[in-house]
């Protein structure tokens, strides 16, 4: 298959000539597991590691390579290995904290044209973790689309497709069944030759089944979810990128549990458009819209133009970004001053004086 296919374009034919000081030949990251990657390159497919030099200079988690990266390579020999010289600039990047406590960032895939946000109609159906998805896939850069599966389980699917798109203001919303071919052709029309869209939702969701039918064949495992509670197992063990015979790639993801926010407050700008548009007209410039007067965002509460489920979770989602930020200002200050310790400990070189 060529490049062409899996993405590459005038745009990063101009990235790759702006890259200098490696030498090697053009590829795409379709799957990366620990240190290893899978990368794609017209030639064919190899097993890459980065080089020492970008382990060097690397100093945070995206200084390395992640599903969907356009990257140069340096093909070792005659066999399947090659070294990983240079990431090209990422047009997109979708990311999230990592689990845990620790603040840090984990990328789950690079230079995303869409993200499909997969929710089926039983156990998993929640708005609110669907608010925190679109956040994330908005800040991206990314276009979210909201895909509602196993549509064939439900009794009325198009009320709650309707009040779902009320809610998630300009996102598109799909109720779609594998079993029956529910909106599998309105999907097909987003599937562009080139086009790299990824899948995000908790494991059962369908996710795997939904990459088999479109593909025409099972490419990707799949199992049954719990009758107890909906929950699936994790038949994705790691992020992958798929070529469908039709055109278009989609990458799988492992279903995610713990989906906590990733970047500025303001991505909350881009997530919740039509409430900041609404709090453009506070009267304070620093307004919580809580009991401040002249709080819009208030007033259109109390007239119903904002649902309250959706304003709670909104400040919830502020109150973690700005945790965030603190956290990344209190672990930057730490860092900083480690590095000052390090270099006063450095011993000072001595210059032989040629005087």
């Amino acid at each position: 298959m060529s490049l062409v296919e899996y993405g590459w374009n005038k745009y990063w034919s101009k990235q790759l000539s702006k890259i200098s000081g490696v030498s090697g030949i053009p590829a795409r990251v379709i799957s990366e597991h620990r240190d290893r990657y899978t990368v794609h390159s017209d030639q064919k497919d190899f097993s890459a590691r980065v080089s020492g030099r970008i382990k060097h200079q690397a100093s945070r988690s995206d200084d390395f390579p992640a599903a969907g990266d356009w990257v140069v390579i340096d093909p070792r020999g005659t066999g399947n290995e090659a070294i990983i010289q240079a990431i090209l600039p990422r047009k997109t990047k979708f990311s999230r904290k990592t689990v845990g406590k620790r603040t840090k960032e984990q990328i789950i895939a690079a230079n995303l044209d869409a993200v499909w946000i997969l929710s089926s109609f039983d156990f998993d159906l929640n708005p609110a973790r669907l608010e925190r998805y679109i956040t994330l896939v908005v800040e991206s850069g990314a276009k979210p689309v909201l895909l509602l599966t196993k549509a064939d389980l439900s009794t009325d699917p198009a009320t709650i497709v309707s009040d779902l798109a009320v809610r998630l203001v300009n996102v598109p919303v799909y109720a779609v069944s594998v079993v029956d071919s529910l909106g599998i052709e309105a999907l097909k029309s987003f599937l562009e030759p080139g086009t790299t869209i990824a899948l995000l939702g908790s494991s059962g969701v369908g996710k795997s089944t939904l990459i088999n039918h479109l593909a025409g064949s099972d490419i990707m495992h799949t199992a049954p979810v719990r009758e107890k509670d909906g929950k699936g197992r994790h038949t994705t063990t790691r992020r992958e990128l798929v070529l469908l015979p039709n055109g278009g790639l989609l990458l799988d993801t492992p279903g995610m549990r713990e989906l906590q926010l990733w970047g500025p407050e303001e991505a909350l700008e881009k997530g919740f458009a039509d409430i900041d548009r609404i709090a453009e007209k506070c009267r304070f410039s620093n307004c919580s819209h809580g009991s401040e007067p002249g709080c819009a965002v208030q007033i259109a509460l109390d007239h119903g133009e904002l649902s309250p489920e959706r304003i709670e979770n909104y400040k919830k989602l502020r109150e973690e970004l700005i945790l965030l930020e603190r956290n990344l200002e209190v672990r930057t200050g730490i860092t900083d001053k480690q590095r000052r310790k390090t270099y006063i400990r450095e011993p000072s070189h001595k210059f032989k004086d040629i005087s």
